[in-house]
This record gives structure tokens, sequence and C-alpha cells, in this order.
């Protein structure tokens, strides 16, 4: 038979099993289920993929736009043609039963191979069967048949000499039987999918999106409500079946919030509520960048300005010109701190609505996100419903929006692996527009499973990098990484900071162009100026930067002062409550430097080193506190998610531009201001800092006075003429010389901290001028130019130390980034280790564990409250409100503070099925003993229900 009889109602056997729901006994044909991943693999090229990722694929391709097209959507079809074997057809045996005779004599050994495994293996026969070059791993059969094995997450490596010989398949994987049907689906899937020739090359950028397209494509057929009412429908030929397949995938896709759509463009001022008319540096980038993206096409741009000056802004109009220019479409918005990302949230939510689509979703990605109110009016992970809701009354409606983790359990709804939680996260990367934290993009460049998805998510946007500067060696490495993939497939991206030195700004800027091609750049500056914005084309590597006149403009607008004071003083903790702070020690500074607030009123900022500093000087304040105690405020990342994120809104409101300023408020905090809040206080205190975080700081005192009236909402005692002030705390000895404490060796690079702290006598003689003072300070401490080195031998000692740090940070990064895009080979290349979402480090050091803080009653129940009303649920399936008061409930600590926990320390058993709880630690307070604090091996860990969680170390 040829393919047209193949296609018809009596043609090729349609009985071999694709999907079964052990639920309702329904089975689905294998074939049906290749065309639906195909039809709608069709339509995301229609209506997802954005013109810029189209034009990726069809040059990686070599063909035009419309074959490439026809191609996609066969390789997708061909994902599961390794379920055509006798193994995973004997998965099921009520499915089994079904198979022809023919089929069945001719099984042969079954031999035990993961179907993704298996498509590559039959695929590369079949591929080369039907005209794809068969080589090398970069050649066009390899590269596409390792498409197919990659579906499921990994790309693996394909053995064309052994595994994936003819003798080998035809040895493992079935007899002529087996082999024939396989032959007979793939040339009816070319023909229905109107594929003419295969491809000449298939590039490693090309193969990366055709396989994150599979992967979504995948995950939207085989929601049970997809495919399980297609399996009670009169029997249909491939060729009818293919025709309703479309209608069906083109309804679901938009159902779904995958098609892309186009923004109406408006007035600036509308599309920026608050905002009467554009600065000079946003004007200039509406005037200047639209004509050079025109001529020169996609490309990374650069952003450097004051703190609080509107760069965001300048963000948004760069992404509407890159996507209007470049083909690209929405936004992916990636900030370091996820209190950072819930604020930028609500700023690209209102941008979005302040253009009045139809329907627009915007996603918010990050651990916390669930915690968010502005976020909450969803499931808390689309992929997760089966797992979070129980069983659905209807079978045929769920939203399980992808297989299950295991290769062979394609059939119904089973257990979620404790990795699968993020899989249902990283649908949300989907939408069109997305605000996440950094590391959710990073994971696109490590080896963790479903990193194409992430690529494809990340490559059909503009993609903005706020607060570049805040990454530490290990992170920036893998920016830079991902930086070169974004320059591979031809994505802009831009870059915000207002404290990024020169050298940095040059190398996140070369990492892109040497993705995109463009080498021999050593030695070239993409520094921007300050304040000021750079464009550096993909096509040619030019810098284009703003224009001198408008810089000028920019820079006097944005011109005011602010003066920094430094106070030496002696770091001694209080320890035991009751103990006499002496004058001169830094708790007593503190309280002084705060009495005018305490007297007068006005709002104020202590910006401590580290958690337990924080919680240390919120004690001493709290013992002489007179005010009401609402006005002193504790907030810092060890404290139970609902608080932490009640206490940032209600500092981000009241606080705010236009928020009902409080007569009185001090908070006390961490780095948490550094890079979270959009507030100003009055007076700030913080203690020893580099001078980028002390500049990050100083945007927050005073920052809204160039939008109030003189004096308003000030307290009495504010002298704006005179410039607010920052005191910095400068730890010192008996002798006078800087004396870091002991528990500040981690926060920042110790050679940083002591040449700011040199820098402090030269700063505190006049006002530091902001924005002219910034960029000479940063390079000063933190640039390349920087001659603390040299200083004295302590100082070259500390130089060296640091850079032994940072290289075995960078060496450590290196070991988990997969290659750039130009030095893979074998797409195996990009998951030569195995790891998870979970143990994925985009930070050093940081592979957090939830940890709850409850109570246990003296006949064992645990609960969350200590009066015992409020039960920690024990269930085998969750309600979102259950486990949405778990998570609020709880906090995220190092791994390491929790590695030595006991039985007592164990979750309910039926959360270990749950892929959000599977790795909560416990720390019940005793209701018989009322013993709060833990011992984990040398950590001792306490809930203090003021104060947050309290941790020390045991020598």
């Amino acid at each position: 038979m040829g393919v047209v009889e193949d296609a018809r109602y009596d043609g090729v056997d349609r009985r071999p099993w694709g999907k079964f729901d052990r639920a309702t006994l329904r089975v689905y044909s294998l074939l049906f289920h290749l065309i639906d991943v195909g039809a709608v693999a069709g339509v995301l090229w229609d209506q997802f993929l954005t013109p810029s990722q189209r034009k990726v694929i069809s040059t990686g391709l070599n063909v035009p736009q419309e074959r490439a097209r026809s191609l996609v959507c066969f390789l997708a079809a061909m994902h599961d043609i390794g379920k055509l074997i006798p193994h995973f057809q004997s998965c099921e045996p009520l499915a089994h039963v079904r198979l022809g005779e023919d089929l069945l004599a001719d099984t042969g050994p079954v031999v035990h191979v993961p179907h993704a495994r298996a498509s590559m293996h039959v695929g590369l026969q079949l591929l080369g069967e039907l005209g794809f070059a068969v080589g090398g791993n970069d050649s066009p059969a390899v590269r596409a048949a390792q498409c197919l094995g990659g579906h499921h997450g990994r790309f693996l490596q394909l053995d064309v000499d052994g595994a994936a010989s003819v003798q080998r398949v035809e040895a493992t994987l079935g007899g002529p039987a087996w082999q024939d049907l396989r032959r007979r689906y793939a040339r009816l899937l070319w023909y229905l999918f109107g594929v003419d020739a295969a491809p000449g090359r298939v590039s490693v950028e090309a193969a990366v999106l055709i396989t994150g397209v599979t992967m979504v494509a995948d995950r939207v057929a085989s929601q049970r409500r997809y495919w399980v009412p297609n399996a009670d429908t009169p029997s249909f030929g491939a060729a009818e079946h293919y025709s309703r397949a479309r209608r069906q995938a083109e309804e679901e896709v938009e159902r779904l919030g995958l098609a892309r759509f186009a923004l109406e463009h408006i007035p600036f001022t509308t599309a920026h509520p608050g905002l009467e008319e554009p600065n000079a540096l946003q004007r200039s980038v509406m005037e200047e960048l639209p004509r050079l993206v025109a001529e020169r096409g996609s490309g990374i741009a650069v952003v450097t300005d004051a703190m609080g000056t509107g760069k965001s802004v300048a963000a948004l109009e760069m992404s509407r010109i890159f996507n209007e220019h470049c083909g690209s479409q929405g936004v992916m918005w990636l900030l370091p701190a996820t209190t950072a990302a819930d604020q930028a949230y609500e700023v690209l939510d209102g941008y979005v609505r302040a253009h009045q689509p139809e329907y627009a979703p915007v996603t918010l990605v990050h651990h916390h996100s669930d915690l968010n109110e502005a976020y909450t009016g969803r499931r808390l992970s689309p992929a997760d419903a089966t797992v979070v809701d129980g069983p659905p009354d209807d079978p045929f409606t769920d939203d399980q929006d992808e297989p299950p983790a295991d290769d062979e359990s394609e059939y119904g709804p089973g257990a979620a692996g404790p990795d699968r939680w993020l899989r249902g996260r990283d649908n949300a990367l989907l939408a069109q527009y997305t605000v996440s934290t950094t590391d959710q993009a990073q994971m696109a460049v490590l080896p963790v499973r479903h990193s194409a998805l992430r690529m494809l998510a990340l490559s059909g946007k503009t993609v903005v990098v706020d607060e570049a500067h805040a990454l530490d060696p290990f992170s920036q490495l893998q920016l830079l990484r991902l930086l070169q993939w974004l320059g591979a497939v031809k994505c802009p991206v831009v870059l915000l900071s207002a404290t990024m030195p020169a050298s940095t700004a040059t190398e996140l800027v070369q990492a892109y162009l040497s993705g995109a091609g463009r080498t021999g750049l050593n030695g070239v500056s993409f520094a921007p100026g300050y304040p000021g914005w750079l464009f550096a084309d993909a096509a040619t590597a030019t810098a284009h930067r703003m224009p001198g006149p408008a810089q000028d403009e920019q820079r006097a607008a944005q011109r005011r002062t602010a003066r920094i004071r430094a106070r030496p003083v002696i770091y001694r903790p209080r320890g035991q409550a009751g103990r006499a702070v002496e004058e001169g020690e830094r708790l007593a500074v503190i309280a002084d430097v705060l009495q005018p607030v305490v007297r007068d009123g006005g709002c104020a900022a202590v910006v401590c080193a580290t958690v337990a500093d924080a919680q240390d000087t919120y004690g001493h304040l709290r013992r002489t506190w007179t005010g009401s105690p609402g006005d002193l405020v504790l907030v810092h990342g060890r404290v139970r998610g609902r608080r932490r994120q009640s206490t940032l809104g209600d500092l981000r409101r009241q606080l705010g531009p236009t928020g009902p300023r409080p007569a009185r408020r001090v908070f006390v905090t961490t780095s948490l201001l550094d890079v979270s809040l959009d507030i100003d206080v009055d007076l700030m205190v913080s203690d020893l800092a580099s001078v980028a975080r002390l500049l990050q700081r100083l945007g927050r005192l005073g920052r809204f006075t160039h939008l109030w009236s003189a004096g308003e909402r000030r307290p009495l005692w504010w002298d704006g003429q005179n410039s607010p002030t920052l005191t910095v705390l400068h730890p010192v000895n008996s002798r006078g010389a800087t004396a870091l404490p002991p528990g500040w060796g981690t926060l920042e690079p110790a050679v940083a901290l002591h040449e700011t702290a040199r820098l402090l006598p030269a700063l505190e003689k006049e006002p530091l001028v902001v924005p002219d003072d910034v960029q000479p300070l940063v390079e000063q401490v933190h640039g390349v130019t920087s001659g603390f080195a040299a200083e004295t031998t302590r100082l070259r000692q500390m130089a060296a130390a640091h850079q032994s740090r940072t290289g075995r940070q960078e060496q450590l990064s290196a070991a988990h980034l997969v290659p750039p895009a130009k030095r893979v080979s074998s797409l195996a290349d990009l998951h030569r280790q195995h790891l998870t979402t979970a143990q994925a480090a985009t930070r050093p050091g940081v592979l957090p564990r939830r940890l709850l803080p409850c109570h246990r009653s003296a006949d064992g129940t645990l609960t969350f409250d200590a009066a015992g009303l409020l039960p920690l649920p024990d269930q085998e399936h969750f309600s979102p409100r259950h486990l949405r008061s778990i998570l609020e409930h709880s906090l995220p600590v190092p791994a390491a503070w929790v590695a030595r926990s006991s039985a007592r320390h164990q979750p309910p058993a039926s959360w270990k099925q749950h892929p959000l709880l599977a790795d909560v630690v416990l720390l019940p307070t005793e209701a018989v003993t009322h013993e709060g604090e833990h011992r984990f091996g040398q950590h001792c860990l306490r809930m203090d229900e003021e104060l947050g969680l309290q941790h020390r170390k045991q020598q």
C-alpha cells in the first residue's frame, strides 16, 4: 500500500496504543497521538513562534519557512515513534491485547528500552530512508534523531554504529512486522505534513528550538482533557483525523494563552501612567533607537543611570522598539531577587494592561510567586492539578498539561516525582509577558531537564536583565553563557544597572556578540557612559551610544546631592538580653543616629550586613522604643513567607511615591533593600558595604524629592538644602583600623569592603553628586583600573584571596554549564550531566530547603499554631488552600543547615509524593518541653515569632 491508501479509514494499522487512561480504561491510538502532536506543532509555528524564531529555524535547516514549518510538524509528530516497540506496547496488558496477530507473533525478545531513546534509535534509520544524511554528530539525521530522543527533556548520545545500528534495532526493537509498521507510520506523517525533501543541515540552534516546540506540543496534546474524548469518537482514517486535529489544536493553543498578540501603539503617558513626559534618556531611546534597529537588526542594549530615574521605563520602550523591528514579541524581565521580581511584575502587568488588550496573560515565575497576592488568582501549578486537587470528578476535563515524569508512565495520572513541580512552572515561562528571577533563565544553559523549553521561552521575546551588576562571579559566568546563546538565536537583550563597571558592561556585551558570531572584539569598549545607553547590533558589532547633548540633559535633570557620613563603631553583638550597650558600640551609634526620627518623626531605614545583625539591632531598638509598636519593623528573608510578603508590600505601599506616608516608621532590614524596594526614606543607616551597594542604598534616600513640593511629606528636621545623609557604620578595632566581623566573610569580597572603608574619609568632605560621581566611584572600587591591589601588602593579599575565590566559583560554575552553541557537536553535549532543577546551582553554595516551623502537641499532633487549632494537612491529595497554607508558613534555608535532620523533623509521609513538599523539613516546638531550638549537626535553629529564624553554629 502507498501513503494515500494508508491515510484512509481501512489503511494502516491503528491499533498500537500511545495513551491509556487507567481511570476509564480508554485506549488512544499511537498514530492519532503522533498526528495530534504534529498538528499542535503546526499551530504553535503559526501562532506561538515569533518571526525571529521561525527565521532561526528555517536558517538552521537551510530551507524556506514554509518547508521549515512542515519539517517541524513532521519531527514533532515523530517524537513518540519509539512507542511502536514490543517493550512499550506490553506495558499495559489491556491495551496490549488489541495489537494485531502479526505484531504479537513478531515480538521476539522484549528488551527494555525507554521510548524516548527508542524514538532516537529507530528514528535514525527512518530519517535516513527519507533522505536525511547520516554521518557524524552534526549530520542532519543524527541531530534530527536526537531531537526525537530529547522530547522528554534531555538530549541523548546517539551511537550510530552501536545501539542505533540497523542490526541492533532489528534485534531489540521488534521484528520485520514492527519495522515495516514504523516505516509506514513515518512515511504517512511525511505525507500528511507536506514534507517534500529532507534538509541539508540541522543547526544546533534550530535543533534546540525544534525540540522545545515538540515538548510544548506534546504537553498540549497529552492533556487528558485533550485526548480522552477523542478516544470515544467514531474511528477515522489518518487523513480525516488530521483534519480534525488541526481544528482542535487551534482551539487549544488559544485556550491555553499561547497565541501571540500585538499591543497597539499608544501614547507614552498612557503606556506609563504617572509620567507626564519621557525624561532625556527615555526620549533619546525613543528618537534614536528605532532607526538604528531598523537599519542594523537585533542586538544588545545597555542602560545605566542613577537609582529611581526610570530605567525600567526605558527598558520597556526598548523592548517595544525591538519587538517592532526584530521579529520578537513580548518581554522576559529577569531580576536577581524574588521581591524585586514581585515589584517588576506589577510594573509589567500595568504596562500591558494600559494597552487594553482583550487577553494578555502576564506571568510571574520564581519559587515564591504563589505567595504574591497580585498573582494568586490562578492554580499553584498548572501541571500539578491531579496532585493538588485530587482526582477530578470529570476525568476528561482536568488540567494535566504534561505527561508524568517517568518515561514509560504515559498512561493516565500518576504520582508526580519530586522534580515535577518546577516542570509545571516552566510552562509559565512560555507566556508572552513574563517576570522571572534570573535563575530560572540561567537553567536554560545548565544541563537540566527541559532546558530546551526554557530556551524556546526566552528566545522569542526581548530579554531584560535588570540589576545586571548584582551577580557574583559564579552566577555572572552563567549569565555570560546565557547571553552567548541569546546572541546565537538573535534574541534582543536589554541590560539595566545603576552601578555597573565599564569592564562588566563590555564583558556582557562581548559575550552576546560572540554568540552572534562576531569575533575579534578584544580591546573594544562597550561602556555606555553614565548616565546613558548603548546599542550594539549583532550584525556588525558596532556600538551606538546615546548622543552627548541628551546625556548632558539627563545628567543635569537628575543631579542631586547626598552626604555620606562615616561613624567608626565597635562591632559587638548584644548577646544576652539585658547587657548594657556601651558608647561607641555599633548598636549605640545606630540608636543615636535615629534620634531625630524617634523624637520628631520621619521614615528611616537601618540596613544590616546579616540577618543575625538585623535581629540583634531590632531587639536592641525594641528595648528602648517609645513610639507605637507598629512603627518599628523588622524585615528579612528568614521569616515565614506570608509575613515577609505582607511586610514588604506594606513598606512599598506606605513609602512609595504616592503612598500614605506614615508620620514615623523605622524598618530594620538586610540587603533586601538593594534590589527590592522602590521606596523613599528620610534617613538611612547602613553597615559597611561595597561602594556599589552603598550607592544602591543611597538611591532610596530622598528618592522622590523631585516628585514632591518642597517640604511635602518630610519631617520638620529634614534639611533638603544640606542634602540627605547616609550614615555608614565603619567597624574598627582598638587601633582604629578596619575590623570586619567574622560573620561578614561570605557577603562581599573583603578587599572591596576595605577599599570602600579607605574611601570614606574622602567621601565625607564634600556632598556626593548623583549621577556625576557614581561611575568614577564604581570604577575606583570595582573596575579593572582600581588601584587598591597595590596599596598595602595586606590589601594585595586580600585581592589575591578574592581572585582565588572568584576563580574557584567560576570553575565550579563552568563545570555545570552547557557549551556555547558554536562549540556543540553532538546535542548530547547539552546534557552530559544529569542535573535536576533542584540540584542545579545558580548561586554558589545555594541549594535551599524549605523549613516549616510548627508545633507538636502532647499527643504528637502537628499544628501550625501553638493553640493546636490548625493541624498540618496529612492526606493523599492537597487542595490549593492547604498547599498555600504550608508555603505561607515556611521559609527557605541553606540545605547545609538541615542536612543532619532526624525523624522528628520529617513531614507526614503523604508529603513525600508531592513535588512542592517532598523536601520540607519540620522545626516543631514541643508542647511538653516547650523546647524550640533544634540541633542539626553543628547548626542550631530556633524560630522566634518576632525576630524570625535564629541560627547559630557550634564549633
